[in-house]
């Protein structure tokens, strides 16, 4: 009876975690074509004149995903045979891409985003519960040209 109780557990997680992820890939995606306009590079300097610059800020996006109990458990049957677990490769790049879009969104009516870095850590995966999520922080300058507005 106990084995049914485990296996409808990781069943429920398994579901529920792929219909949670598939829909905040939808909203990353959806977001992403919104602010397709607003440039990003991780370059240092401008390809303009500075003359030409009205205004520049640091911005910001940060965010914190948790894993979900199956890839808990997924990753931990991983990490007895070695290799690449695929199932934290996608909490990942959720992550730094949902940061870079709240960092785009944070930009207001600026021209283009330069020197973007992001900063990726783990929170809480040496407690004792080892409950781990991840923490993507991404920062940049935002450049608003001179007469570019409309």
């Amino acid at each position: 009876m106990e084995l049914y109780i485990v296996l409808a557990l990781l069943v429920l997680g398994y579901v529920a975690g792929t219909y949670r992820e598939r829909r905040h890939y939808r909203s990353i995606l959806r977001r992403e074509q919104e602010l397709v306009n607003v440039p990003v590079s991780s370059m240092k300097t401008v390809p303009f004149d500075e003359d030409r610059i009205e205004r520049a800020e640091l911005i910001q996006g940060s965010v914190v995903v948790g894993t979900d109990y199956f890839k808990r458990i997924a990753a931990s049957l991983r990490n007895l045979f070695g290799g690449n677990i695929r199932v934290y490769e996608s909490l990942i790049d959720r992550a730094r891409r949902e940061a870079v879009l709240r960092l785009k969104e944070s930009a207001g009516d600026a021209d283009i985003v330069v020197c973007l870095r992001i900063e990726t850590s783990t929170i809480g995966a040496g407690s004792k519960n080892k409950y781990a999520c991840v923490e993507a922080f991404a920062y940049g300058t935002a450049i608003t040209l001179k007469g570019q507005c409309a």
